[in-house]
């Protein structure tokens, strides 16, 4: 018999051990990294006011937004914490007279507070009550301990008004004793951008020391950096918070959109 040649079979080659995936080498029950935005959709209705003593003390960071009626105030809540119905805004400007309180934080733990202060500026209130609530605004914005920072509404076509001048002269000892200051210069897509440099170049020299922002509530321009913001006030430690990338104008220059 003839034997057949002796074939030598090649060893199959080792296979490379599999690396394992990050998210299994987590602890677990780990929570995911917050994000300034996914904090700020947290936001939820905590109680409302009419007189500052109604307020509860709290000793958790507060964040006031102010601006004359129909500056946008309501829309730039609802816009950042992605809740349209979260900040009331009356059908009749001005007549929306408490202090809002809305609580931030998962889990039902709240670590920061905005308040939704009441617009001003508009004649289609009594003389009275306009007298009233800026009493009332002058002595929250004065004496609330637990406020961290305040942000200021502007439309930039109209820019900073003679109420916005003295509400800036109000909170000014406050500022320059480390209260964090925004002005947030909203429906900022109904200017060009040469319109948009020029209205932040005013309103800095304006700010006193405070930061500006544009917004756009329709193009979603400025609202990943308001909440970033809003987060490193509240959050000087740092904090897990994974920041978003930074949204740059157009290059081109947009239309400005009709009223």
């Amino acid at each position: 018999m003839s034997s057949r040649p002796h074939v030598r079979v090649p060893a199959s080659p080792a296979k490379a051990p599999q690396a394992t995936p990050a998210a299994a080498l987590a602890a677990p029950n780990t929570p995911a990294a917050v994000t300034p935005m996914g904090w700020m959709h947290t936001a939820r209705f905590l109680t409302t006011a009419a007189q500052l003593h109604h307020l509860p003390a709290m000793d958790t960071p507060e964040i006031a937004f102010v601006g004359r009626s129909n500056a946008g105030k309501s829309t730039c809540i609802n816009t950042l914490t992605q809740k349209k119905q979260l900040a009331f805004a009356s059908k009749k400007p001005g007549r929306t007279q408490h202090i809002n309180l809305f609580a931030l934080g998962k889990q039902g733990i709240t670590d920061a507070v905005l308040a939704d202060l009441p617009g001003y500026g508009y004649a289609a209130v009594a003389k009275m009550d306009k007298l009233r609530w800026q009493q009332v605004m002058a002595n929250y914005l004065v004496s609330r301990d637990n406020l961290t920072g305040i942000v200021m509404m502007c439309d930039p076509r109209h820019g900073l008004t003679e109420l916005d001048d003295i509400l800036l002269e109000v909170i000014r000892p406050r500022v320059e004793e480390g209260l964090k200051f925004l002005i947030i210069l909203t429906k900022a897509d109904k200017l060009t951008r040469a319109e948009q440099a020029k209205a932040l170049s005013i309103a800095r020299l304006q700010a006193g020391g405070g930061e500006v922002k544009l917004f756009s509530a329709l193009k979603k321009q400025g609202v990943d950096e308001v909440a970033q913001l809003l987060w490193d006030w509240t959050h000087p430690a740092g904090g897990a918070a994974v920041p978003a990338p930074s949204t740059e104008p157009p290059e081109e220059e947009p239309e400005a959109l009709d009223e």
